[in-house]
């Protein structure tokens, strides 16, 4: 996919994910404590609320993490890393 999705840019972290994947609740876990310390904004996206163009993309990846729009983990989110992108 070459152009990113609207809903990667709703927030300066956002996940895309799946209710019940438990590696989706460790990123999240994740997301939040680095984007609290860093104060950056985050939103969770459902898997099943997307297009299907995007569903097809990602449905094998979650949980995704996009950062100001752009696509920067999936499966796991390393909090040194995230940190790094937040520039925290």
């Amino acid at each position: 996919m070459s152009e990113m999705p609207e809903w990667a840019g709703r927030a300066r972290v956002v996940m895309l994910g799946r209710s019940g994947c438990h590696l989706c609740e460790d990123a999240w876990r994740t997301i939040g404590a680095v984007a609290d310390e860093v104060g950056a904004s985050r939103a969770e996206v459902d898997l099943d609320g997307v297009d299907e163009a995007d569903r097809e993309e990602y449905w094998d990846k979650i949980p995704v993490t996009f950062v100001d729009g752009r696509r920067h983990d999936f499966w796991r989110v390393r909090e040194d890393r995230l940190r790094s992108a937040l520039g925290g």
